[in-house]
C-alpha cells in the first residue's frame, strides 16, 4: 500500500511538472506570437488552465516532503503525549478541510459537465477540463493528509522538516 500511495503523489508531482512545461510553452508561444505578428487564441488561458493545475497537483507531493509551511511555534510548547495529541487533532482537522475542498472541487466539476460550462474567452474550452485537474490535486492532496493522520495514529509517522530554515542567510 505505502508503494502505491508513494506512487500516486510522485505521479501527482510529475504532472505538475509536465504542467509548467506546458505553461513555459504557452507563454513562450504567446510572446513569439506576439512578436512575428500572428494570433495562437487561447494561449492565456491555457496558460492559466495549466498554472493553476501545476499549484494543485503538486499540494501532496509536496505536504509529504514536508514543505508546506507549518507554525510550530506552539506544537514546540509540548512534549510527548500532550505533542501527539495535538498533531492528531491537526492532521485530522486538515484531514477534513482537504476532505471538504476535495468534495467541493468535485461538486465543482460535477456542475460544470451538467450545465455545460464554458470559458468566457474566444477558447471556449468547457471549464470541467482544468476543473478536473484541481478536484484531481485535491482529491490526493486529502488522501496524503489522511495517510499523514493513519501514520501518526499508528506511531510512524516521520517527522519530515524541511530544511528550508537552515538555507536563510
Amino acid at each position: 500500500m505505502r508503494r502505491l500511495l508513494n506512487a500516486i503523489y510522485a505521479s501527482s508531482a510529475a504532472l505538475a511538472a509536465l504542467s509548467m512545461c506546458g505553461l513555459l510553452f504557452m507563454v513562450l508561444l504567446s510572446i513569439l506570437s506576439r512578436q512575428l505578428h500572428f494570433h495562437v487564441p487561447g494561449t492565456d488561458a491555457y496558460a492559466g488552465y495549466l498554472m493553476a493545475g501545476a499549484g494543485f497537483l503538486a499540494l501532496a507531493h509536496t505536504l509529504k516532503r514536508g514543505e508546506h509551511i507549518r507554525v510550530t511555534l506552539v506544537l514546540g510548547l509540548f512534549k510527548g503525549g500532550a505533542r501527539r495529541g495535538l498533531e492528531i487533532f491537526s492532521l485530522g482537522l486538515a484531514s477534513l478541510l482537504a476532505g471538504l475542498f476535495a468534495f467541493y472541487s468535485c461538486r465543482l466539476v460535477w456542475q460544470s459537465i451538467e450545465f455545460h460550462d464554458i470559458s468566457t474567452g474566444n477558447d471556449a474550452t468547457p471549464l470541467w477540463i482544468p476543473q478536473l485537474v484541481m478536484a484531481l490535486g485535491t482529491l490526493i492532496f486529502a488522501l496524503a493528509f489522511v495517510d499523514e493522520l493513519v501514520l501518526e495514529i499508528r506511531g510512524q509517522r516521520v517527522d519530515t522538516a524541511s530544511g528550508e530554515m537552515l538555507r536563510n542567510e
